[in-house]
């Protein structure tokens, strides 16, 4: 199990099972953990997700994201539920934003 640190400062777990579920469905992602953990640890922007979750989201490319959806279970405890890369940047920017990285205009 791999661990990285939410911007919240809270340990959010990668259990194996769910890396496994991320890469069965997303195989670009296969040899990418470190970073869907960077994403977690290091995001240009948090989004709020559906039913408490959250969405770190860091750019790929000119027009292409990686959004990782976590849950923050409790002060020191949460764990990623899926990670998958995107174009689909309209369905992101309708969801309201938490935070921005200070690097990103």
């Amino acid at each position: 199990m791999a661990n990285a640190v939410s911007q919240n400062g809270i340990s959010i777990r990668l259990p194996d099972e769910r890396w496994e579920h991320i890469i069965i469905r997303h195989e670009f992602l296969s040899d990418k953990k470190d970073l869907v953990l960077e994403t977690i640890a290091q995001p240009d922007r948090i989004l709020d997700g559906d039913e408490g979750t959250l969405m770190a989201v860091k750019q790929l490319e000119p027009g292409k994201m990686l959004v990782v959806v976590y849950k923050e279970e409790s002060p020191e405890d949460g764990f990623i539920i899926t990670a998958f890369p995107t174009r689909r940047l309209s369905s992101l920017n309708r969801r309201r934003q938490l935070w921005l990285s200070p690097k990103k205009p």
